[in-house]
């Protein structure tokens, strides 16, 4: 694949047309060394011209007509409109009912989740690390949209797999106290735990109201051709994922 060349994964789910979706891969762009190839993460050690490179390369493919809003991400549960956002705001998530704004989470193990309602009027991205989903980011950004979760779709994309997520017992129990059917999600692995963060997710996308959920799967410690990993790497990029109203055109 040639640098110019960039492997997408495009979200399986009823989204309207009004709506775009993406999530990126490793492939394609300009970084080298662990940061190869599509780092969009500025904040790693990567190049900045090689970033920057990336961040203009992955703008010109999809024809977006303004930057992303690129956040400055901190495990929380903050949401910002996207649209009111300027220099990097601190937030896990954004939401945005304005065509042509790009809500973007940079995510290499944590849960990326885009949202929509079936209307196609707004959009939302969410950066789902356990301490995120702990904290109430799929709950802060469900309440944040202005519809009701009936009608809001959900999709989750690439994150570290059930069979790679190893935590402790403080990541279990801070979960099993906030709800005991998140026990459902945790496999005994020796004196640690296995957990599945997608399920977590879905349970709490769920208990909001939220029941048109899709994706998840991909695991992205388990599969070092197509994604970053911290867990497995430690010095890695990000792969963005990126939703937005699309702009009338005329």
């Amino acid at each position: 694949m040639g640098a110019d060349e960039l492997e997408l994964i495009i979200p399986d789910w009823p989204a309207p047309e009004a709506v775009s979706a993406c999530t990126t891969t490793r492939g394609g762009g300009f970084s080298r060394g662990p940061w190869s190839q599509l780092n969009l993460a500025d904040h790693v050690g990567d190049d900045a011209t090689a970033v920057s490179r990336n961040r203009e390369l992955l703008g010109q493919r999809l024809a977006l007509r303004s930057e992303p809003v690129w956040l400055q991400q901190v495990h929380g549960c903050d949401v910002c409109k996207a649209e009111d956002a300027e220099n990097h705001p601190v937030s896990d998530a954004s939401i945005s009912s304005n065509p042509g704004v790009v809500c973007a989470v940079l995510t290499a193990d944590c849960l990326p989740i885009l949202l929509c309602d079936e209307s196609g009027t707004h959009v939302g991205a969410i950066h789902a690390g356990w301490r995120g989903l702990a904290a109430g980011v799929i709950e802060r950004t469900i309440e944040a949209l202005p519809v009701s979760a009936g009608k809001i779709l959900a999709w989750m994309g690439p994150a570290i797999g059930p069979d790679m997520f190893e935590v402790g017992d403080d990541v279990f129990e801070v979960f099993v106290r906030h709800d005991r059917q998140a026990r459902n999600a945790f496999k005994k692995h020796g004196d640690k735990w296995l957990c599945d963060i997608y399920l977590l997710a879905k349970q709490r996308l769920t208990n909001v109201g939220v029941d048109k959920i899709y994706g998840g799967g991909l695991c992205t410690c388990s599969d070092h051709s197509r994604f970053y990993s911290y867990r497995r790497d430690g010095v890695t990029g990000r792969m963005a994922s990126l939703i937005w109203i699309n702009s009338p055109t005329g």
